[in-house]
């Protein structure tokens, strides 16, 4: 059959950018003729006639933009809404933000201290060109996949590390959320509808309640530049927020507080008056100690910065304090007049300016106006926070990931009382910030009371190996933890009588590195007793003394710490990079980890489980992984295909050669060079990521599904006899040694058999996902989901550097025109982008290797969309494997046969054949309707009891706020029937059908994107189009 039999799409054609002026906003003056008609004309006239650029900058700018010019024809399709005009303003954009983050870095290291300044920021840049925050960060990885190599000739191999993209990016999400937080709490507080009586004339009071509003918002980011360091994480700046709010709650004028707040019950009394500082951290769920802490650094900061003189505010005659109980605070008499505010904002604005005048980082003020239009209407991503323009609301900071489905229901705090206005609707709905600090709560309540050593238990675990090994665990703990949490260089710079930002930083990272060894010492012992009570034995030698699986729990702790305080700093994979390890051995603890901490609250069981998905999904797949080195023993004839591409995993660095590194940072320049010296000569460099090779690990689980520790103990008499070993003491066994499970294959074959049945099922979820929204038929989706696993098995490497979802696309479309299918490209990258899981890089970045291509003389590797790629690539090797489609789209059951002819890789010996799509677990809530936001959730777990017991009435658990008192199961259910289908505003046709097994299952993050998808931003999916692009 030949390839134009498939029908490929054609790729698009390039686009010569227009001559026509693009500037002219900035330049009205200026004629059309005489305007510069080149683009190398126009990026010289916008750097030294918009931006007044200096000499040295714009020297800088111009070898940049000439190295990668080049590169922005071929990227016009991929970048905004794919026109010449504005292409070509994101990429003078990004290279302008590439020079400022860059070379005034190098020229501060180069000055020793000195910056030089070069006139424009980051929201400058971004004005000029008409571009707003959101969109510059969702287009930025597209021009670093792209501009990356050139960067890295110019700027050296930590420029991505000094560029900081995904910190800034992370930040604007944190001050997003911070600003929306701000509101809420100041609208509560101060200028409510019920405080509107005591206001004479509101019009006039209005314009002093933003003066008051805008001081608290300067206050604090002030505050996070003198007290909070580097490490600006969402929880310490939440704190440092609502210490803002307590000293606007003191010093604002009564007149303007809402007359309700200090008689809410939300607020803690202390005899006849208000304890302000208990109350804030009731209704915010700060910690009191922090929040005292933080007040104190306020005060120290008006005292040194506005130079306004403090008093007790015990001595203090105000009717501010009426109803406060005034122990321990402070109190500046003309802190709010009209007098001084103005000049006390205007102290606040130099300041702020001269902090952020030499970097290039986001202008924090810009938040105060929601009207702004650098803050954009779009949404990002912000965990993460990882670049991947995911469309997902600016609030949805969670982890988008499915939920666990298991007997340990997850720890999920009821919203709480104190949190429900008084007379209020009783739900009051979780925000992102609230979210945070509930789980922050989890951490300081149930892990810092914990001792920092281990237990008693532990350690009679530690001591019963073949050696005592409680020694090697505290060592390795320390550098491990360490490492991910460095002590900062002391004495870089102080603001005006406050700490250095140097020691905050060191406290801090003190604070994280004990809550993550606890977090981990706990889970340890857990995980220890579990397998003691398997085995029968303490002897848990081949477990507790193997390095992997020791730092696979520390980075999994440490993780876990970090993703609870939401730092801007060290995102994901920092931890890896940090500790040696690779994504493929992380993956093998993070189900365990989860399943030993019953306590682990719901967002960071999201997390965890958005974490493997991000593993399984594309990091697992990428060069350095040491998954590679397991698929090489399994299957031999895929290892010279590995070894040609470089992509087998490096040596992981000794715990020696990590302590070194760490201490490089507390020692002179001098002294690292001389450092680096030796470890060259001696061959013991650190490398930042890789793996053992004493142990490779292999990833052997021994039920992936099955019930919990203490559930499998109940059995447990029954399968004495045939239990296969604890899954940890498996999983990081050498790969070429044999199963202890038995079976006759190696613990390599066994890993890859478990690794790609994982790769399968995330598979089937995504493609269940496309064909609901692409309303396809299940033939169809039966026959992706078999070519995907066929190529899965018999194509592995076309799975190497990509991303599973670009296999997806391909198989969609591939399948679609075998069955003669009238499906688009466009109209497949169309749903997908709909996705939650979408990043537009997954179809305009995908890696080839043109060696393997075998045509077109082309050579070296490169990144190319999606259609260049199936054309190229996919179709000339899946060819044999679309020919066993029917035209019909039914799969030929002769599956031995045609392997057998075709299986040009090698079957993996174990692998097994391919399966029907599987029932999918349920992810809960559970759609039960494509047209309405209608769901259904299991019961917990927890409420079974008392739900069963003979005096209740009830056995359903309904989402969502009901509008009338219960009656029956059948009468409720109807009720819903009736809204939807007869006395709804809007019109629909049938019933819904709650007994179809072909009913789609969803994830949290699905349900999240559907609600906002489907509450006014909904697309139908679009006709099939002539055109195929891969971008819309």
């Amino acid at each position: 059959m030949e390839e134009e039999g498939f029908n490929k799409p054609s790729t698009p054609s390039k686009v010569v950018v227009s001559q026509h002026q693009r500037y002219s906003d900035s330049h009205p003056q200026v004629g059309l003729a005489a305007y510069p008609t080149t683009i190398d004309a126009r990026f010289a006239d916008f750097c030294e006639n918009v931006l007044s650029m200096d000499e040295t900058t714009l020297t800088q700018a111009k070898i940049l933009f000439n190295e990668s010019k080049h590169l922005l024809s071929a990227c016009i399709s991929a970048i905004g809404t794919s026109t010449p005009e504005e292409a070509e303003r994101y990429w003078f954009a990004f290279i302008l933000f590439s020079i400022k983050r860059l070379a005034v870095r190098e020229a501060y290291t180069s000055t020793q201290g000195r910056t030089v300044e070069n006139g424009f920021t980051l929201c400058h840049i971004l004005r000029l060109t008409k571009l707003n925050i959101v969109d510059f960060f969702k287009e930025l990885p597209e021009f670093i996949i792209k501009v990356g190599p050139i960067l890295n000739n110019l700027y050296g191999v930590d420029w991505e590390k000094r560029l900081e993209a995904k910190e800034l990016q992370t930040n604007f999400v944190h001050l997003s959320l911070l600003s929306q937080h701000y509101k809420r709490a100041f609208r509560d507080c101060f200028f409510t509808s019920e405080a509107s009586d005591k206001l004479s004339a509101v019009d006039i009071d209005a314009d002093c309640m933003m003066d008051y509003h805008r001081f608290g918002w300067l206050l604090f980011l002030v505050l996070r530049i003198h007290a909070f360091g580097r490490f600006k994480d969402l929880v310490t700046s939440t704190n440092g927020l609502i210490s803002i709010l307590a000293i606007l709650i003191i010093h604002v004028p009564g007149c303007y507080r809402n007359p309700n707040m200090i008689d809410s019950s939300r607020f803690v009394k202390k005899g006849n008056k208000v304890d302000l500082i208990a109350s804030l951290c009731k209704i915010y769920e700060t910690s009191e100690v922090e929040l005292k802490k933080m007040l104190e650094k306020v005060n120290q900061l008006i005292t040194d910065i506005l130079k306004k003189k403090s008093y007790l505010a015990s001595e203090c005659r105000t009717e501010n304090l009426d109803n406060i109980d005034t122990d321990g605070l402070f109190y500046f008499e003309d802190l709010m007049d009209e007098s001084s505010i103005s000049s006390s904002m205007r102290i606040l604005e130099r300041n702020y300016d001269d902090a952020i005048q030499n970097k290039v980082v986001l202008d924090e003020r810009i938040f105060i106006n929601e009207e702004d239009s650098l803050l954009g209407s779009g949404s990002l991503s912000g965990d993460a926070i990882n670049m991947n323009g995911a469309k997902r609301k600016i609030g949805l900071i969670a982890s988008p990931a499915k939920t666990i489905t298991s007997p340990l229901s997850p720890y999920c705090s009821p919203v709480p009382s104190h949190l429900i206005p008084a007379g209020g609707n009783q739900r009051m709905a979780a925000t992102p910030v609230s979210t945070a600090m509930t789980t922050a709560k989890w951490l300081r309540t149930v892990i810092t009371p914990l001792p920092s050593k281990p237990s008693l238990e532990l350690e009679r675990f530690l001591s019963s190996c073949d050696r005592d090994v409680t020694a090697d665990v505290v060592r390795r703990s320390q550098i491990i933890l360490e490492a991910i949490f460095p002590s900062c260089v002391p004495g870089e710079y102080s603001a005006a009588g406050i700490q250095t930002t140097n020691l905050m930083d060191n406290i801090w990272a003190e604070q994280r590195r004990l809550e993550a060894l606890k977090l981990y010492l706990r889970v340890l012992l857990a995980m220890c007793m579990a397998d003691s009570q398997i085995l029968h034995a303490t002897n848990l030698t081949s477990l507790l003394t193997n390095e992997r699986f020791h730092r696979c729990m520390l980075a999994c702790s440490a993780e876990l710490v970090l993703a609870t305080h939401k730092t801007v700093t060290m995102l994901f994979p920092a931890v890896l990079e940090r500790t040696g390890i690779t994504a493929f051995d992380l993956s093998k603890v993070i189900e365990s980890f989860i399943r030993h901490e019953e306590s682990l609250p719901r967002e960071l069981r999201r997390h965890l489980n958005s974490l493997e998905e991000r593993l399984l999904e594309s990091m697992v797949w990428e060069k350095g992984s040491s998954m590679y080195n397991s698929l090489a023993v399994a299957r031999p004839a895929l290892s010279a295909e590995i070894n040609r591409l470089g992509l087998l995993a490096e040596p992981m660095p000794s715990l020696d050669a990590i302590s070194m590194h760490v201490n490089m940072s507390s020692v002179s320049s001098s002294q690292k060079r001389e450092i680096a010296l030796v470890a060259v000569q001696n061959r013991d460099i650190w490398s930042p990521k890789r793996v053992c090779n004493e142990h490779r690990s292999v990833l052997v689980e021994w039920n992936s599904f099955t019930s919990p520790v203490k559930d499998r103990l109940m059995a447990l008499n029954n399968l004495k006899s045939k239990l296969p070993p604890p899954a940890l003491q498996s999983a990081f066994a050498s790969p070429t040694r044999p199963n202890p499970g038995g079976g006759g294959e190696t613990c390599a074959e066994t890993a890859i058999t478990v690794f790609f049945s994982k790769i399968v099922k995330l598979a089937a979820v995504r493609i269940n996902g496309m064909v609901e929204r692409l309303q396809l038929s299940q033939h169809m989706r039966e026959t992706v989901y078999c070519f995907f696993q066929k190529i899965l098995s018999q194509r592995t490497t076309l799975f190497f550097n990509r991303h599973i979802d670009q296999i997806i696309l391909c198989c969609f479309y591939g399948v679609a025109k075998i069955s003669q299918l009238n499906l688009t490209f466009k109209e497949i990258i169309y749903n997908y982008r709909r996705q939650p899981q979408c990043k537009p890089q997954v179809f305009r970045s995908v890696f080839i290797d043109w060696a393997s291509a075998r045509r077109n003389g082309k050579t070296g590797q490169d990144h190319v969309d999606i259609i260049t790629f199936y054309n190229e690539i996919f179709v000339p090797s899946v060819k044999p494997l679309l020919v066993e489609l029917s035209p019909a789209g039914t799969v030929q059951k002769d599956n031995q046969a045609a392997e057998g002819s075709n299986n040009i890789e090698g079957r993996c010996p174990t692998s097994p054949t391919t399966s029907p799509f599987p029932s999918l677990p349920d992810m809960s809530p559970k759609k039960v309707s494509a047209a309405h936001n209608v769901y259904v959730s299991p019961l917990r777990s927890s409420k079974m009891d008392a739900l069963i017991s003979h005096s209740s009435k009830s056995y359903y658990a309904c989402v969502g706020e009901s509008t009338h008192a219960y009656q029956s199961p059948s009468k409720d259910l109807t009720a819903i029937n009736n809204r939807l289908n007869g006395f709804s505003t809007r019109k629909i046709r049938a019933t819904l059908n709650f007994h179809d097994v072909d009913v789609g299952v969803v994830s949290d993050s699905v349900v999240v994107n559907s609600l906002y998808l489907q509450n006014g931003n909904h697309a139908s999916p679009c006709a099939p189009l002539k055109s195929e692009q891969p971008d819309s």
